[in-house]
């Protein structure tokens, strides 16, 4: 397409469509009309720009011009509390399960390689020796692994490990888009750190302290690593097979969607947080505390699977919830 003959031809209407909506006097009936209609047409140019030849300057101009148009056809957008209630009601918990498989494969097969290290490291001396020497793992199974929980102040405890998990799985997130690969990485180490302990702690007959101690904030603190792992790995996974979709427009779906899931994991992992700085280390009866960690994950799943499937039945897929003109893509 010839962008100059494109700008030339349309320009007219674009200065128009500008001077409408910048006019500080009321519009009559007539030029509302013509508003609307030079808002659509503008909608429409910007399409055909983005689509056959994407200058960046002319999709730059028009995107503002079709953003502040559709500010002034639709008037004053929504109140905040009511985008804040909708993503947390079904965006994110349809994101969360449309992709259940993905962030399911990845807790099956990342506590399989768990289950696989801990036995070997349980019944293998050398393994143990590789690890540490017989006094630092002592020194581990009956002292630092339950003094880890309680050596901070509760409060201060738990904001540090809401930050490092939060971090932990945005990385899993964000660099899923180089087809896996840290999203991966990150998985297996994660695995591999638990699988470890596990095997150390069971083979000096520590088993029992080790699940009263993990339960209570690891399973909501695994699942929204999981959750994040898997929605990193369908990102990268898009890059090499967007499917039906252009791959620009995919990745773009995609990507919004992991958003989505790193503002929503935000939310759990601030619930494990508090799990682990306030309960795990401080609430001494193993029953009490496993059982809290056990309903918030109950919650947590409940809440993605009810609200999640509602809503995909009712065709949300959690995607952005505006215009296809102001939607963020990609390519």
């Amino acid at each position: 397409m010839d962008v100059d003959a494109y700008v030339a031809a349309h320009n007219a209407e674009w200065r128009r469509l500008e001077w409408l909506i910048n006019s500080s006097r009321k519009l009559t009936g007539p030029e509302i009309d013509e508003l609307v209609e030079l808002y659509q047409r503008t909608a429409t140019h910007l399409s055909v720009v983005r689509s056959s030849s994407p200058d960046p300057m002319l999709v730059g101009r028009l995107s503002g011009l079709v953003a502040r148009g559709r500010a002034a056809v639709a008037g004053a957008q929504a109140p905040l509390w009511r985008d804040v209630s909708r993503f947390a009601t079904v965006s994110f918990p349809a994101t969360a399960y449309r992709t259940r498989w993905w962030w399911l494969g990845c807790a099956v097969l990342g506590n399989l390689l768990s289950l696989a290290l801990a036995i070997w490291v349980a019944r293998s001396p050398e393994a143990q020796a590789a690890v540490g020497t017989p006094y630092e793992i002592r020194e581990l199974v009956e002292r630092d692994f339950a003094n880890y929980y309680t050596e901070h102040s509760a409060a201060s405890f738990a904001f540090q490990v809401w930050i490092n998990n939060a971090w932990v799985s945005a990385v899993a997130l964000i660099f899923g888009i180089l087809l896996g690969i840290p999203t991966i990485s990150v998985l297996v180490a994660n695995q591999l750190n638990l699988g470890v302990v596990a095997g150390l702690m069971f083979a000096y007959g520590k088993g029992d302290i080790f699940f009263g101690l993990i339960l209570p904030h690891g399973l909501l603190e695994l699942t929204a690593v999981y959750l994040a792992c898997g929605a990193g790995l369908r990102l990268g996974w898009t890059v090499i097979d967007p499917g039906r979709r252009r791959r620009g427009q995919a990745l773009a779906e995609e990507g919004r969607a992991a958003v989505g899931i790193a503002l929503g994991l935000i939310g759990a992992l601030l619930v494990s947080g508090l799990i682990e700085g306030f309960v795990t280390g401080w609430v001494h009866t193993t029953w009490l505390r496993v059982g809290l960690g056990v309903v918030a994950e109950a919650a947590f799943l409940a809440y993605v699977v009810i609200l999640g499937r509602r809503a995909l039945r009712q065709g949300e897929t959690g995607d952005a919830d505006i215009h296809p003109d102001l939607a963020p893509t990609s390519g």
